[in-house]
């Protein structure tokens, strides 16, 4: 589900998985500001920019 970029969306509650963070899998919660990936999916989830300018991997959205 979050490796499809048309359920990511900007305003979005998600958490992500930055790259310093891959290998301990520390996920880090926050606001979409900006789509970076630019293909329809991604396998290791789709590139975000959060609106505290953290840049990961979308790992799970939050309701």
């Amino acid at each position: 589900m979050s490796n499809q970029r048309k359920n990511i969306s900007v305003g979005l509650k998600v958490a992500v998985v930055e790259k310093h963070n891959q290998r301990s899998g520390t996920l880090t919660e926050g606001i979409v500001q900006k789509i970076l990936t630019n293909s329809a999916n991604h396998p290791h989830g789709i590139k975000v920019r959060l609106t505290n300018g953290k840049v990961g991997r979308v790992k799970s959205i939050i309701e």
